[in-house]
C-alpha cells in the first residue's frame, strides 16, 4: 500500500516479542494445514545466494510458491554483485524487478546495505553474525514439543559462539526464557549481543558442557567449523574435545529434554551419532520448520 513502510528481518529484533509469537502461531497453523491463502500471487522474491545452501533456498523457494509467488535465485556467478556491483546499484535495481529480497551472505554489513538502498523488504537468509530465519523455525519446534509458552524454558547451546548462538542470544532475552552457552574460550558470541543478552539475566556463559546442559529442556549446538572457516578445522576439532554433545551431556538435560542442530551435521564431532540419530533428537521437524516460519514471516512482512 502507497505510503506504508516497508519491513525488512535482518536480525530477531526486527519484530517485537508479540510479533515473534504471532508468526510462530501462523507459522503453526500453516504446518497443520489451516492457512490456504495465496498472499504472494503474482509477486516475486529475489534470493541472493552469497553462501550456498541446502534448507534456505528449498524452504523459502517451496514456500514463496505455497503462497502464490515465484522465487528467483541468484548465485555470485548468476548477478553483477558476484562481479564487483555496488550493493546500493544492485539493491535499487532489483527493487525495481521484485517485491521481496531474500540474501545469505558473509558479512552483515551487506544485508544492512541492501534494506538501506531497497524500496522492497529485505529478509537474513543467513549472515555471519546471525541466523535469524533458523531460530523461528527451533522457537518452533520447542513449542511443538512443551507447547505456546517458552518463558521459564530453559536452553542450552553447547559449541561455538556463532551465528545461531548470537540469534539464540536474542530469542531468550525477548521471550523471556534462560539461555546457558557453553564455549571454549576464544570461541565466545558476539560481545555486544552477548552484553545484551545477560544484562537482564537471561544469557549465561560457562565453560562446561555438562554445566549448561544440567536441566535443559533443549540442547543444540552446531558444526565447530562453520562455512568459510574449514581452514580452521584442525585448530577447532583441538579447541572443541570437550564440547560434543554425546550421551552423558543429554543425560545431564531434563528428562523430558529434546536435541536440535540446525544442520548439516558432523557426526563423531560437535554431536554424536547415537544423539542426533536417537528418540531425543528433533532434527528433522525442526528442518521442515524453516518452511512453515518463514511462509509465516513472508505474510507477516508483507501485510
Amino acid at each position: 500500500m502507497t505510503g506504508t513502510p516497508k519491513r525488512d528481518f535482518l536480525t530477531l529484533a526486527d519484530l517485537s516479542p508479540d510479533e515473534i509469537r504471532e508468526v510462530l502461531a501462523l507459522a503453526a497453523r500453516m504446518k497443520a494445514g489451516d492457512y490456504r491463502e495465496t498472499p504472494l500471487a503474482g509477486k516475486v522474491m529475489i534470493m541472493i545466494f552469497r553462501k550456498s545452501s541446502t534448507r534456505t533456498r528449498v524452504s523459502f523457494e517451496v514456500g514463496v510458491l505455497q503462497l502464490g509467488g515465484h522465487a528467483i535465485f541468484l548465485s555470485d556467478r548468476d548477478s553483477q554483485i558476484g562481479r564487483g556491483e555496488p550493493i546500493a546499484d544492485t539493491a535499487k535495481v532489483l527493487s525495481g524487478y521484485g517485491d521481496l529480497l531474500m540474501v545469505r551472505t558473509f558479512g552483515h554489513h551487506e544485508v544492512i546495505e541492501l534494506a538501506e538502498h531497497s524500496t522492497i523488504p529485505v529478509i537474513n537468509g543467513l549472515t555471519d553474525l546471525v541466523h535469524p530465519c533458523q531460530i523461528l523455525a527451533d522457537l518452533q519446534a520447542v513449542q511443538e514439543e512443551f507447547g505456546p509458552e517458552l518463558r521459564g524454558r530453559t536452553v542450552a547451546w553447547i559449541g561455538d559462539g556463532n551465528n545461531v548462538a548470537n540469534s539464540w542470544i536474542r530469542a531468550a532475552r525477548m521471550l523471556d526464557f534462560r539461555l546457558k552457552l557453553a564455549c571454549p574460550e576464544g570461541y565466545d558470541p558476539d560481545p555486544e549481543i552477548l552484553a545484551w543478552g545477560a544484562a537482564e539475566g537471561h544469557v549465561e556463559l560457562l565453560r562446561d558442557a555438562h554445566e549448561a546442559a544440567r536441566g535443559a529442556h533443549v540442547i543444540t549446538t552446531d558444526v565447530w567449523a562453520s562455512m568459510g572457516q574449514e581452514e580452521e578445522q584442525r585448530v577447532r576439532e583441538a579447541a572443541f574435545a570437550g564440547f560434543q554433545v554425546d550421551e552423558s551431556v543429554m543425560d545431564a538435560a531434563d528428562p523430558a529434554g529434546i536435541f536440535l542442530h540446525c544442520l548439516p551435521a558432523h557426526r563423531g564431532e560437535e554431536v554424536t551419532a547415537g544423539v542426533i540419530d536417537g528418540p531425543r533428537s528433533r532434527i528433522v521437524p525442526e528442518a521442515h520448520n524453516r518452511l512453515h516460519a518463514q511462509k509465516a514471516l513472508v505474510v507477516h512482512l508483507m501485510r
